[in-house]
């Protein structure tokens, strides 16, 4: 068993509700599923859409982290994912990103951990480091607090404490 950390998001139909939904999905396939709050942030790299609710989850999970992307990807489409009919980075009933699989270094044509562009997102950092709060980059060593430190607003704001 691996402690993994997963990222969700959305900003397409209901998201908080597709958001509580997916960590009830989530809860059959982690085992020991904490949830991080939600936040409520600006979009990253495409702006003209709506705001995101994102929180973190983490958990144990058994099988490899292709396996795991295989089985979030179905937990995706449950809840209305088409990436074929998406623009990149735009609206999303749900995404649900592998931010972190323990302390693994992984790279595949589909598959990068931690998540590559971790340490530019604010919307991913913060509610990681609410679960893991001094958890370091396993490629750098360094500290995720001092990478989120150094990203200024991104319209990341605190919306939802208590959401179980």
């Amino acid at each position: 068993m691996k402690n993994v950390v997963l990222g969700l998001g959305s900003n397409k139909g209901d998201s908080r509700r597709i958001v509580l939904d997916a960590l009830a999905a989530l809860r059959q396939l982690l085992t020991g599923l904490r949830s991080a709050s939600f936040y409520e942030t600006d979009p990253l790299y495409v702006t003209d859409q709506r705001r995101f609710i994102n929180t973190a989850v983490t958990g144990l999970y058994s099988a490899s982290p292709r396996e795991l992307l295989s089985r979030i990807h179905e937990i995706e489409a449950q809840f209305g994912r088409d990436r074929a009919k998406e623009r990149r980075w735009g609206e999303r009933s749900l995404d649900i990103d592998i931010l972190l699989f323990e302390d693994l270094v992984y790279s595949s044509p589909n598959l990068k951990i931690p998540h590559p562009r971790l340490h530019e997102r604010r919307f991913a950092l913060e509610p990681l480091l609410e679960l893991w709060p001094y958890a370091c980059c396993p490629k750098t060593g360094v500290p995720y607090r001092e990478l989120c430190d150094t990203l200024l607003g991104q319209g990341v704001v605190l919306r939802h404490c208590d959401h179980t």
